[in-house]
């Protein structure tokens, strides 16, 4: 199914939407949690509920390797299976490609479990129908991103690839009926920061036709200045009622200089990875709460966000938890980071409405630029 956008107000190239999928509708600006394996660590589906998450990730090499795609089919999908009733998207494959270094060929990729050593060649049909299986609301095409800085070869061989993934991928999804009543497929421009590859992968893409559009190959070595023209040049020529989604992007500064260039939906593990590791997101930045000045600090994480749900805790009790490797302090951590992150994407929707955008976009730079 397409997914539409409906614009409700824009401020620039900033906009705000309603976007329209089988199973349901969510606002944009939307900042999408990764939940790799079925779950957000640390955290349940109740708890994402509570914190007015609209929707998730999954990621389909995780999940075809455990429990597997069939199970999770026949338990009624990733949302029922995880007990969530919120929106679902389920990535490819494609970063593992990136990240994991499998062989790649023409064919597809060919990865070693990292759970138990076993050999799984993963192809575009093979990730569209994993993916119907696990019946996420939105599913995303086999891709190929290139870590950056590369060659121009390089790119381009990665852009061929993408396109000719995206006409097998979608093949194959508009060959199961039942999936295209439920599901929303979304194609992947690449070209790193190349804007001519940039302008090629889109068009062809486009020529493809999915039901929305995401931007890949960028945030992946790249220094932020270097990724916005190359964003300005693929939504320039993406269609307006459709989404735009840029993967793997989690920082306050960059989400707000995408957004500026026309960006609707973003996911990040960011926001959790740091807290796991003691970050806190704060309206002031950063705060690292291993830091011995936070020893006796009796304040909360972050004064200015009295809807915190770790706001009845002080940085002194929650360090303290922390340091002494307790596991309520990571859980307390998460939840503080995404119910920050979901609090800023508020304002960064307010923003707009109220034609204040550029002034909002100077204090998040300002912070955290």
């Amino acid at each position: 199914m397409k997914a539409v956008s409906e614009v409700i107000a824009t401020d620039g190239e900033a906009r705000l939407s309603e976007v329209t999928l089988a199973g349901g509708k969510f606002q944009t600006p939307c900042f999408m949690p990764v939940g790799t394996r079925g779950a957000v660590k640390h955290l349940s589906s109740s708890d994402m509920k509570d914190l007015n998450a609209e929707i998730i990730l999954g990621n389909t090499y995780h999940l075809m390797l455990r429990p597997g795609s069939d199970l999770i089919r026949e338990s009624g999908g990733l949302a029922k299976f995880a007990s969530w009733d919120g929106l679902t998207l389920t990535d490819s494959g494609g970063y593992q490609i990136f990240s994991l270094q499998p062989k790649v060929d023409d064919l597809g990729a060919t990865f070693r479990s990292i759970y138990d050593g076993s050999s799984h060649h993963l192809t575009p049909e093979l990730a569209s129908t994993t993916q119907a299986d696990l019946g996420a609301d939105i599913q995303m095409v086999l891709d190929v991103c290139s870590a950056l800085p590369a060659e121009k070869n390089i790119l381009k061989e990665a852009v061929d690839r993408t396109a000719l993934w995206a006409s097998r991928g979608r093949e194959a999804f508009l060959l199961h009926p039942e999936a295209q009543e439920r599901q929303s497929q979304f194609g992947i421009v690449q070209g790193g920061t190349d804007i001519s590859l940039r302008i090629e992968s889109t068009q062809r893409t486009l020529q493809v036709g999915f039901d929305g559009y995401a931007i890949g190959g960028l945030s992946v070595g790249e220094g932020r200045s270097e990724m916005l023209d190359p964003v300005s040049a693929v939504t320039e020529l993406l269609p307006k009622d459709q989404p735009r989604y840029f993967m793997g992007l989690g920082d306050p500064a960059g989400l707000v200089e995408v957004v500026g260039r026309g960006v609707d939906m973003f996911d990040c593990v960011l926001p959790t990875r740091l807290a796991r590791h003691g970050t806190v997101l704060t309206s002031e930045g950063r705060i690292n709460l291993r830091n011995a000045k936070f020893i006796a600090d009796e304040r909360p994480l972050d004064p200015a966000f009295e809807n915190s749900p770790a706001s009845n805790w002080s940085r002194s009790y929650l360090r303290h938890l922390l340091v002494t490797e307790e596991p309520t302090a990571p859980r307390i951590l998460t939840l503080h980071n995404l119910a920050w992150m979901f609090e800023f994407v508020t304002q960064l929707r307010k923003s707009i409405i109220e034609g204040e955008f550029q002034k909002f976009r100077k204090e998040t730079l300002e912070i955290w630029g």
